[in-house]
């Protein structure tokens, strides 16, 4: 057997290269991990950390006009854009240092700089050449904005996360999680907020119920929705933008954000240097253990276009580290994994949507529910909470559990072990409610409503 510098190489220290990286080590593998730009990958720098902080930030206004229906008197409040940018700047340095030491302590050599692809077995940093028995490639994906006149003046969520100051009116153009949450985001902290989507309603995939009545509580929280639209041009004029929009109309706003996708990060990594193979995408093909068509090279998170959540990119780390170096034969069952979309309301989702049951399953069982949340009581909000089980009639086994609301991720998490262990509704049935909570409604639903 050849000697190699090390037993694997990972270009790229994202969740999934990382943890494969780290799980690899502590197998008794050489591991060395490169990076070209910060510890994490999107997920602590770009992605989920720093949006969730956000969101945060942006539900207070929320909690301030509910609080005098509970008897507080809150004075005049005012926010301050900088002072929550620098501070999640801070958070965010912090989880790369605890990265750095996470590998460190592993065993797990860094090198900071960019990795490309000599060759099935050697890659090159710079004029530095070295050798690995396996190459993992997991350098994530990338914001995609398309070509139109005018695209060289708006931002992605990249730059949105480091805006030296908040915009009075903003254009999002896109329909995907990162468009929803971030128009949740400004509108909360106080930034008049336009929508555009060419499509007829944001968050396809997601169960129909849910996409609906979601756009109707982001239209009752002052979010403006252009649904079949989109945007011919965007010029500037002065400190603002003007955006042309495919319905005639235009909008005037001081920064246009596309959220418009993310497309596999695979240009100039030396991929030509091997036998791998890209799809239409753009993304890595690989098969069910994560290899390429280059027995040598494996890849999996983001790059191979599956289901891009960072929770996915570590489970396939894990399962690769087990395959190469403890004599594992795992593969990534996909089915049943739960996510959640940090819009406001809420957004928590497992299993399949109605219609995805009905073509698969023929004949189902539909139980929902849409209610006003004991908190707006009080609060005097018009927040709505949807929720929605949707169970194969002949098994009774609950394929879909669906949730719009305050909560809706930390409440599917739970009910997600269920449905993945096959939980019937007759489980549900037999469940005993937590009161009051919302939660409990999931295990009281009695009557099908189809």
């Amino acid at each position: 057997m050849a000697e190699y510098d090390y037993d694997l190489f990972v270009i790229g220290a994202g969740s999934g290269g990382v943890r494969a990286a780290r799980m690899s080590a502590s197998y008794g593998a050489r591991v060395a991990i490169a990076e070209q730009q910060y510890l994490g990958g999107t997920c602590v720098n770009v992605g989920c950390v720093p949006k969730k902080l956000f969101v945060y930030a942006s539900e207070f206004h929320g909690e301030f006009s509910s609080a005098a229906g509970f008897g507080w008197q809150v004075p005049s409040t005012s926010f301050d854009w900088p002072t929550l940018r620098d501070n999640k700047n801070v958070e965010i340095e912090r989880l790369n240092g605890i990265y750095g030491r996470l590998l460190d302590q592993a065993g797990v050599e860094l090198f900071n700089g960019r990795a490309v692809i000599a060759g099935p077995n050697e890659v090159a940093i710079g004029e530095q050449k070295i050798s690995a028995r396996y190459i993992l490639v997991c350098p994530g994906g990338r914001p995609f904005v398309p070509e139109f006149p005018g695209a060289e003046h708006v931002v992605t969520s990249d730059q949105a996360f480091y805006l030296d100051h908040l915009p009075e009116v903003i254009t999002i153009v896109g329909g995907g999680y990162i468009a929803v949450e971030f128009a949740g985001i400004f509108a909360g902290l106080g930034v008049r907020t336009h929508l555009v989507y060419r499509g007829a309603l944001f968050l396809r995939g997601f169960d129909q119920d849910l996409r609906e009545t979601l756009a109707e509580q982001m239209a009752e929280k002052g979010i403006e929705l252009h649904f079949d639209t989109d945007v011919t041009a965007v010029e500037r004029q002065g400190d603002l933008h003007r955006v042309q929009l495919s319905s005639g109309e235009s909008l005037s706003c001081g920064l246009v954000m596309y959220a418009t996708g993310r497309r596999p990060a695979t240009n100039n990594m030396g991929l030509e240097n091997t036998a791998v193979k890209l799809n239409e995408k753009g993304a890595i093909e690989v098969d069910q253990y994560f290899q390429t068509a280059e027995p040598s090279i494996y890849a999996l998170g983001d790059v191979i276009g599956r289901m891009e959540l960072t929770p996915v990119a570590i489970r396939e780390g894990m399962i690769l580290a087990a395959n190469l170096f403890n004599g594992g034969k795992g593969s990534m069952d996909y089915d049943f994994i739960p996510t959640a979309v940090f819009s406001q309301p809420n957004l928590g989702t497992v299993g399949y949507t109605e219609a995805e049951a009905r073509e698969l399953f023929g004949q189902v069982d539909i139980y929902r529910t849409k209610f006003t949340p004991m908190k707006q009581s009080l609060g005097g909000g018009a927040e709505k909470m949807l929720m929605k089980l949707v169970v194969d009639a002949q098994t009774d086994r609950v394929v879909g559990c669906h949730m719009l609301g305050e909560g809706a991720g930390e409440i599917i998490q739970g009910l997600a072990v269920a449905v993945k262990a096959g939980a019937t509704k007759a489980d549900f049935d037999a469940t005993v409610g937590i009161h009051p909570t919302a939660a409990e409604e999931f295990v009281t639903l009695r009557e099908p409503i189809t």
